[in-house]
């Protein structure tokens, strides 16, 4: 099994998650089904198909997260703030579009676009990877093309 990459804030935050699948929404579930057994004819009863469903998508997320937690290696940002790296929040400057972007690399479980969080396998969290302040770099846009951004500041 390939390694996965972790922050230690990544790893808490999967605990969590399968702690609460594990104690709260599974079990949630199960007496859905117990319930809907107890209802009679399965074959027409949607409560029990859905909540059937519903067991199948948790128990997936669990076995996801504990592969992860198995597997996943913390990398801790070092103590030096002076180059990006797993870990790493920083600001950003798409030269082309003159926007300012912040982000933090994690690892590819962590990857949450929605909350900042970009790979360190993405095409920006590669390039960016080992840079300082400062530095220009081409990003290969993975639907052709390219285009430079430059570091601005890394942050705590």
């Amino acid at each position: 099994m390939e390694k996965i990459i972790l922050t230690a804030e990544g790893k808490k935050e999967l605990e969590e998650r399968l702690n609460v699948l594990k104690n709260e929404l599974i079990p949630q579930v199960v007496q859905r089904i117990k319930v809907a057994r107890e209802q009679g004819d399965l074959s027409e009863n949607a409560e029990y198909t859905s909540a059937r469903e519903e067991q199948g998508k948790l128990e997936g997320e669990k076995h996801d997260i504990e592969t992860k937690l198995k597997y996943g290696e913390v990398i801790s940002s070092s103590s030096k703030k002076d180059v990006i790296e797993v870990g790493s929040k920083f600001k950003y400057l798409d030269i082309e579009e003159n926007e300012e972007y912040i982000f933090t690399i994690v690892g590819t479980a962590e990857a949450d676009l929605t909350k900042g969080k970009i790979s360190n396998e993405s095409p920006v969290g590669k390039v960016l990877m080992g840079k300082k302040v400062g530095d220009v770099c081409v990003v290969n846009a993975p639907k052709g093309g390219n285009y430079e951004i430059k570091v601005l500041e890394i942050l705590d």
